[in-house]
């Protein structure tokens, strides 16, 4: 069985999907959550869905203690508080996965829209804030989420992981690819993160246009680039 993982904002669509594709791929997941209760609320309804996932809620700082590797899953507006308040329970050789995506509804802005982050990507902060010894990487800011918290919907994209180290990058691609459907794609250093996460925004206006959940393809890759 593949070791476990933390997602922490499991609660929102992103997370919660990444929650349940995970566990029933077999993964044991831990559910962070600003409130322990709301973390145990959603971590029953993964075992609900997948009777057979291993999936337990936590308070935010007991959760990211208890992987290696920690999947940063929540809006812009919390990334750094919820940072700020790990500072004492993340610790040297965890990966942290981010998924942060600046968008501009974060300041009652439009969500086509992406707010410039002074350290150039969410993903950058992220890693200004973490402690020393804790390596971040940057993936899944374009990962169709209502399609991958729903187990029957067949997933078909890729997932562009940025960091500075591959073999980082390999790390969190290991996990992601476990999910039937998505292929991880090395797309260069962290500083990449912030065409990464403009992708976002460039698909809520597409998917608000053509009403539907697209993701993103890239071709001529071949079947497994990684």
């Amino acid at each position: 069985m593949p070791d476990g993982v933390t997602i922490l904002g499991a609660t929102g669509a992103l997370g919660f999907g990444l929650a349940v594709r995970l566990g029933h791929a077999g993964v044991p997941v831990v559910i962070g959550s600003r409130d322990a209760a709301r973390a145990e609320e959603a971590a029953a309804r993964i075992r609900e869905q997948v009777p057979d996932a291993d999936a337990t809620g936590l308070e935010n700082g007991p959760a990211a203690e208890a992987s290696e590797v920690v999947f940063l899953c929540v809006p812009f507006r919390n990334q750094s508080e919820t940072l700020t308040n790990l500072k004492n329970h993340l610790r040297e050789g965890q990966l942290v996965v981010d998924a942060t995506v600046p968008l501009a509804a974060a300041v009652s802005g439009k969500a086509t829209r992406v707010l410039g982050v002074w350290q150039g990507s969410a993903a950058q902060q992220a890693a200004e804030m973490v402690p020393a010894g804790v390596r971040v990487v940057a993936a899944l800011h374009s990962v169709n989420a209502p399609g991958l918290k729903d187990l029957q919907h067949t997933l078909d994209e890729d997932v562009l992981v940025c960091g500075d180290r591959r073999e980082d990058k390999a790390r969190a691609a290991s996990y992601i690819e476990l999910i039937p459907g998505l292929r991880c794609v090395d797309a260069g250093r962290l500083e990449m993160a912030r065409i990464a996460e403009a992708l976002t925004a460039l698909l809520i206006g597409v998917n608000a246009r053509y009403k539907t959940h697209a993701g993103i393809r890239l071709t001529g890759l071949g079947d497994r680039p990684w």
